[in-house]
């Protein structure tokens, strides 16, 4: 499969989700219409109904595997970076973190989904928030600048993942970190659902066994990296050959 099919099947899945052409309901695409069905789903990926209510409720399209704003233990005055930021929810939790000295910038490399997170930083009257377009492999950001780096089941999706966290180091500022909630695998994928377009757009194809994740991590110059939280990633209606293979995993690193 060429890289830029898969970056253009995803951007345009995404850009439906952002305008509410398609449903969304988790990684792998669940389904479910309903609002409810959405705030059950970032109530599985970790966010309670507090940070839930926080935050503007047309950020939140129940796409994470994970809460990485929990973990990143996130200071005033720091300078976050969101890798995939979609709509905007963790920009925005992460955004009452760092209060009026700190800033968040997320970038994203679907423009809908830039604009719908643009409209609800105003719609919530955030002024320490700035989203760029751009792909997190070649981020529009400069060296050395990011305290932490967050990332919620989005570097699962990028067919070269080593790219993306070489990026990571190199807008880090020294001793900054890295904490990243995404999909990986322990077992065999079949290759028909490794080559199938709608499995990269929900994040089962594109996830990379385990231990390759970690060692692309440390390959691109990180270090310490840690798995803080794991646990086996189902859904109903899952493909059976999948069962117990994909795991929601959630990793810190420091430069």
């Amino acid at each position: 499969m060429e890289d830029k099919k898969i970056k253009e099947f995803v951007k345009e899945r995404y850009s439906k989700i952002a305008t509410n052409e398609e449903s969304s309901c988790g990684c792998s695409c669940c389904g479910g219409e309903e609002e409810n069905s959405i705030i059950k789903q970032a109530q599985a990926a970790g966010y309670s109904m507090e940070e839930i209510k926080s935050i503007p409720s047309d950020a939140i399209f129940g796409l994470g595997c994970g809460n990485p704003t929990a973990l990143a233990e996130i200071n005033p005055g720091e300078t976050v970076l969101d890798l995939g930021s979609g709509g905007g929810i963790d920009v925005f939790l992460a955004a009452n973190k760092v209060g009026e000295k700190g800033k968040v910038i997320g970038v994203d490399m679907t423009p809908k989904m830039v604009e719908t997170a643009v409209k609800n930083a105003k719609k919530g009257g955030y002024v320490n928030v700035e989203f760029k377009q751009g792909e997190i492999e070649n981020l529009p950001i400069e060296n050395n600048i990011i305290d932490v780096i967050i990332s919620n089941c989005v570097i699962n999706l990028t067919p070269n993942k080593i790219n993306a966290f070489k990026e990571a180091f190199r807008v880090l500022k020294p001793n900054g970190r890295i904490l990243v909630s995404d999909i990986v695998t322990e077992g065999e994928i079949p290759i028909e659902i490794r080559k199938n377009f709608q499995a990269w757009a929900g994040c089962i194809a594109g996830a990379m066994d385990k231990e390759d994740y970690l060692d692309s991590i440390t390959k691109a110059g990180l270090k310490d990296v840690e798995i803080v939280s794991e646990q086996i990633f189902t859904e109903p209606n899952m493909d059976e050959r999948l069962i117990g293979k994909i795991i929601s995993v959630q990793i810190k690193a420091l430069k």
